[in-house]
């Protein structure tokens, strides 16, 4: 009763010392002798229902169970098994052969039973909110309008308005700040960090955190476990009601990639927080350098990646994530400072809700060139922009925070911000080109990534693999070349 066969021949072991060294540990060690036995496994999980400790249920199994020559074996996972095998199947379990897709109709009246409990339940809760509506209008009024994925009054109005700062926060330190003047606001968000809440500025201030003892905490701890946060985000919204966040480094965001996949499949709004995005975290090195994972990101449907450019791009990146209630929103932040745009001088950063927009032309006459960056080289191409009109080419700047909006704006808007006349166009970002190309058009020239990174300062690192203003002009005046 410890053997689980594998491929017909090949048997794993479960032997008494493995329950011991287990149950040394302090878990509850419960051994099945056919997890095909439906009552055993029922008894087993309520029997570690009951007991305090970790339990490990020993569960064997087989693959394509009741097939006469494929159970247990590869064919019974990668191929379907055929009439004759699904036959010999019927015959050794005791099923009828015809029809071929038989509901018996203890499971019409079981289903038929369950469906008109469920009708009687229902009613019976509508009862009780009726009367909670009554006696706490205001609380029922929340809840309801939660469950329509609707958002409460005067939230734009609580998120803060960010000053010029020549010396600027990193785009994680303005989404902490911004995090929680939208959480003061809208009490059902609730997220945390997968153990890097200090690095993501993911914590809510004044709050406390969810545990056994304390339920009204918005505070989770999801620890070291970025494929689980993203699983327990996914369950939260789609019970409903609620709006999770969970943080963690951009490059571990690989680790989430299948509950980010079905968060966009499944048009939930999730809101991840992904720090310290590129080149500019530093001395960590390249292990820890996403250069592929916004491009990674960006190809999956429905995901809008943010990439924004200062605090107030931030601003109105949170307000867009908590707007989009169809689907997941990946906020990319920089570990580094980035300076804070003085909006008397270039466009508001309400354009990052189309994706893409016009910060400024810069020079005499009508722009001759286009410089596009998201994130923390925007402020790179601010620098270029201006040493380039000042020796008298006139230059377009756009700030390029979200791909997929600005593929959602009309062809107008986009012909607007993005004129078809101007071939030369520069786009720089710290990570790969991959993508960049729809936006750049064949003549237009990349400023960023093309291997992995190094462990050095952030400052030093951009200089070595080429992110500089100077760097910026010379691809600027080459792009100008090849379409003059």
């Amino acid at each position: 009763d410890n053997h689980i066969s594998i491929d017909g021949s090949t048997e794993l072991t479960f032997t008494d010392d493995t329950a011991q060294r287990f149950a040394a540990y302090g878990w509850n060690v419960i051994k099945i002798k056919d997890g095909n036995d439906v009552d055993a496994v029922d008894q087993a999980i309520s029997q570690a229902k009951e007991d305090p400790r970790p339990s490990l249920i020993i569960c064997p199994t087989h693959i394509g169970f009741g097939l006469p020559t494929k159970q247990d074996t590869a064919a019974a996972h990668g191929a379907p098994p055929g009439e004759e095998e699904l036959a010999g199947a019927k015959r050794k379990l005791g099923w009828p052969e015809e029809p071929s897709f038989l509901i018996p109709d203890e499971v019409k009246t079981h289903c038929h039973e369950a469906s008109q409990r469920g009708e009687a339940e229902y009613e019976s809760w509508q009862k009780v909110f009726r009367g909670y509506k009554k006696e706490y209008p205001d609380l029922a009024g929340s809840l309801e309008r939660s469950l329509a994925k609707d958002l409460p009054d005067g939230l734009a109005e609580s998120v803060p308005v960010f000053p010029a700062d020549e010396k600027g926060l990193a785009t994680r330190a303005s989404s902490g700040k911004v995090l929680n003047a939208a959480a003061s606001v809208v009490p059902e968000m609730i997220g945390g960090s997968a153990d890097l809440t200090g690095s993501n500025k993911t914590n809510l201030e004044g709050d406390t955190a969810f545990s056994a003892s304390d339920r009204s905490g918005r505070y989770l701890h999801f620890g070291v476990r970025e494929h689980g946060m993203g699983s327990i985000m996914n369950g939260l919204a789609v019970y409903g009601g609620l709006i999770p966040f969970g943080g963690t480094f951009l490059v571990f965001s690989d680790y989430m990639r299948p509950t980010i996949r079905l968060a966009a499949m499944m048009e939930q709004r999730v809101i991840y927080v992904f720090s310290h995005d590129s080149i500019g975290l530093g001395e960590d090195g390249p292990t820890h350098q996403p250069v592929e994972h916004l491009a990674a990101l960006r190809s999956i449907p429905n995901l809008a990646v943010i990439r924004p450019g200062d605090a107030n791009e931030v601003a109105a990146a949170w307000l867009t994530a908590l707007e989009r209630v169809h689907g997941p929103t990946a906020l990319i932040l920089s570990r580094q400072a980035v300076p804070t745009l003085d909006r008397d001088r270039f466009a508001s950063a309400e354009g990052l809700r189309k994706g893409a927009y016009v910060l400024a032309d810069l020079g005499d006459g009508d722009p001759e060139l286009i410089l596009m960056a998201s994130g923390s080289e925007v402020d790179l191409i601010l620098r270029a922009g201006e040493k380039l009109a000042a020796g008298g080419i006139p230059v377009r700047l756009v700030s390029f925070p979200c791909w997929r909006l600005f593929a959602e704006q009309t062809e107008s808007y986009r012909s607007k911000v993005l004129p078809k006349k101007i071939h030369a166009r520069v786009a720089v970002e710290a990570g790969i080109a991959q993508g960049w190309e729809r936006w750049l058009g064949t003549k237009g020239r990349f400023v960023g990534m093309h291997s992995f990174g190094a462990s050095a300062p952030y400052k030093q690192l951009y200089q070595h693999f080429g992110i500089t203003v100077e760097h910026i002009v010379e691809e600027a005046k080459q792009a100008l070349a090849l379409n003059s």
